[in-house]
């Protein structure tokens, strides 16, 4: 079955709006591990406008499914790795003032810068995931660099999934059968949600997790946050 990351970077956009401690972002985590979710994402981002470095040190010792940290691989993000040991780091290539995520890396440009940095954080016994776009090219070369996942960006998924949902899954599906020959780990992330989650899964069937946050945390305000966890894992079973 394909893991459910819950992605609580919105718990904490919330939190911050007001100040104080509500929601409690520990609590919060340790609600959606105790409600079926397999791992937990942060994203921790330079102006700590979401996640703090508090929050991070403070998952640390609270997270007891798999703890996935997003970052651009910068001195402080390699800094939050050594530091944490988290199960997986997943590496993005958005700079500091991007509001999301937008577009996978060029992992044949950045074959050198890469293939250091990937090296560095295996070093310390953590996992390594490197965004990409459904490229096979993007994947072979995620191969190259030591990557032990790569994790397909669905947004494009996503916005065409309504129209034409063949074509939309269709780059993902070769992508995926090529990082599946090459031996790399998959997962999946960014704007996936209750309507294209389980096309995407039946499609790609081998997928080891998706990670998801803005929409499921939409869907919460409505559904509740545990009833919200178990529609997700569903729509993976």
């Amino acid at each position: 079955m394909t893991k459910l990351s819950v992605n609580i970077n919105k718990i904490a956009t919330l939190r911050n709006a007001r100040g104080g401690n509500n929601p409690d972002l520990i609590k919060v985590a340790q609600d959606c591990e105790r409600f079926g979710a397999q791992g937990i994402t942060v994203h921790p981002r330079p102006d700590e406008r979401h996640i703090r470095f508090d929050d991070v040190m403070q998952l640390k010792d609270t997270v007891t499914t798999e703890f996935n940290i997003e970052g651009y691989p910068d001195k402080r993000y390699l800094d939050i790795i050594e530091k944490v040991r988290p199960a997986q780091a997943t590496l993005v290539p958005d700079g500091p003032d991007a509001i999301t995520s937008n577009a996978g890396w060029d992992t044949k440009a950045n074959e050198k810068l890469l293939t250091e940095i990937v090296s560095k954080i295996k070093s310390w016994g953590v996992r390594c995931s490197v965004f990409v776009d459904p490229n096979v090219e993007m994947v072979e070369y995620a191969a190259k660099i030591g990557a032990d996942r790569i994790e397909l960006y669905t947004e494009p998924y996503a916005s065409q999934f309504h129209e034409n949902k063949d074509m939309a899954v269709a780059d993902y599906v070769n992508a995926a059968e090529k990082a599946k020959e090459l031996g790399l780990g998959l997962n999946a992330g960014h704007d996936l949600d209750l309507h294209n989650l389980k096309y995407l899964e039946k499609k790609i069937p081998f997928l080891d997790e998706v990670s998801i946050g803005h929409a499921l945390v939409c869907d919460a305000l409505y559904y509740g946050l545990e009833n919200t966890i178990q529609m997700y894992l569903r729509q993976l079973q």
